[in-house]
């Protein structure tokens, strides 16, 4: 049996996604581990500039008024999340588990990469124009705290993003 490969996600993973995983588990008897924040401890400034980036003012300027996210909504989401990505990936490698993480995405990450010994750790998050170009995305994040490679990869698509 190989070493697990922990998997971060913060979008409900699909068919392409599972493509992607496929080809990185590539027939190998790999267990994986897929993790969902129960938080995304998204920032304000962020989202708004991230926002203005792709051209959607209506809902930079929404988003900038709306009220702070209910933590018991929140974690039912992330649930949600992990429910539907649990599905699209099951049957590859040595099969698959998940949990909900709680304390901050990276730090799951990173804590669970850790307790495995994996060798290999994957992001799947949708692209973050600001967080991306300034390298604070969580791919690097954890790659800086891991000190071996996080492969970033943009959720829904064949995209890698640059960690």
């Amino acid at each position: 049996m190989s070493d697990p490969i922990v998997i971060l996600t913060e979008e409900p993973l699909g068919a392409d996604d599972r493509v992607n995983i496929e080809r990185l588990v590539d027939g190998q008897d790999t267990p994986l581990v897929l993790l969902v924040p129960g938080n995304t401890e998204r920032h304000l400034l962020v989202d708004f500039l991230e926002n203005l980036s792709l051209l959607d003012v209506a809902k930079a300027f929404r988003e900038l008024t709306a009220h702070a996210p209910d933590p018991t909504v929140q974690r039912a989401e992330a649930a949600e999340t992990l429910a539907v990505s649990l599905a699209a990936l099951e049957g590859l490698g040595a099969g698959v588990t998940g949990e909900v993480v709680d304390g901050g995405a990276v730090k799951g990450l990173v804590a669970k990469v850790k307790e495995l010994g994996a060798a290999q750790a994957v992001v799947i998050t949708r692209p973050h124009a600001v967080a991306d170009t300034f390298h604070t995305d969580w791919a690097n994040k954890a790659q800086d705290q891991l000190g071996l490679p996080v492969l970033h990869l943009y959720a829904g698509s064949g995209f890698i993003g640059d960690s």
